[in-house]
């Protein structure tokens, strides 16, 4: 009688642990932010992530250190007549919440047969160090070709390392 006393008193006790009652203050989901931006007559794509998350034939053929300490940004510029891939300037200044420049020099990267007049893709990549819960702030300037404009976009990303 004693035991099966200590055993509902046991389910009791790990019953009312069960977790968040329905007064509880559980967090929303942040929506994700957002991967592009129209510029005009063209659209940027954007990206932002640890380069441990590429495949390593990938980090190998262009040349990208794989770590959970290393971030990469993606940048690319379609035109929205055609949806081709365009050349482009583009720069990028990017700093922590702390103030602290973090330095990405970019470089372009071309898919496809150039002699054939074949892009499939253009790709701008550069990569910079990151710690963890580092969250960066992102500044590209883009101008496309045939632009006379320069155009700015913005976006924030936190990276995990841990």
């Amino acid at each position: 009688m004693v035991r099966r006393t200590l055993l509902i008193l046991i389910f009791a006790l790990i019953s009312a642990c069960g977790g968040p009652g329905e007064s509880a203050d559980v967090p929303e989901a942040q929506p994700a932010g957002a991967t592009s931006a129209d510029i005009g007559n063209h659209v940027v794509h954007f990206s932002a992530q640890s380069t441990d998350q590429l495949p390593p034939a990938i980090a190998r053929e262009y040349n990208i250190v794989r770590s959970k300490n290393r971030a990469m940004l993606n940048v690319s510029v379609i035109r929205k007549s055609d949806s081709k891939p365009v050349n482009a300037e583009v720069t990028v200044n990017t700093v922590n919440l702390t103030g602290q420049l973090k330095n990405i020099t970019m470089r372009e990267i071309k898919e496809g047969r150039e002699d054939q007049d074949e892009i499939v893709a253009i790709y701008y990549i550069g990569d910079t160090t990151v710690a963890n819960r580092e969250v960066l702030v992102f500044d590209i300037s883009v101008k496309p070709d045939g632009e006379e404009t320069v155009s700015e976009v913005r976006f924030k990303r936190q990276f995990y390392s841990d």
